[in-house]
């Protein structure tokens, strides 16, 4: 699937529904927060708890939801699991978009539908 095909490009949303699924699996606060620690290193859903101030649950719920994205993987050590980013290819998106939001200033944080007051979630 492509976002963007350089050959044919038509005002269509066909095939765009696996890119609309990733955008909002990071579209939640508590999910893109939890991605950026994950990108300075492996973490703990306890760790993540602490630094994030959120519940265990949440924060649970949400590893589980990048998880079954794709993007979020963890691995055993004894009886603790530890979290990462499953693609490396996630911090290259991560870096985009932080070029792209500050190219376009306050732009997208005023957009009524989706900037900061407006709510967007999935999972």
């Amino acid at each position: 699937m492509s976002i963007i095909s350089l050959e044919v490009c038509t005002a269509s949303t066909a095939d765009v529904e696996p890119a609309v699924a990733l955008f909002r699996s990071l579209g939640d606060p508590a999910r893109l927060a939890i991605v950026r620690r994950l990108a300075v290193g492996e973490a703990r859903v306890a760790e993540l708890t602490r630094e994030l101030g959120l519940a265990q649950s949440t924060v649970s719920s949400h590893v589980a939801c990048l998880k079954d994205c794709g993007l979020v993987e963890g691995r055993m050590e004894g009886r603790r699991v530890y979290y990462s980013l499953a693609r490396p290819e996630l911090l290259d998106m991560l870096a985009a978009a932080e070029t792209l939001l500050a190219a376009t200033g306050s732009a997208v944080a005023l957009c009524p539908t989706y900037g900061v007051d407006g709510q967007v979630s999935a999972c």
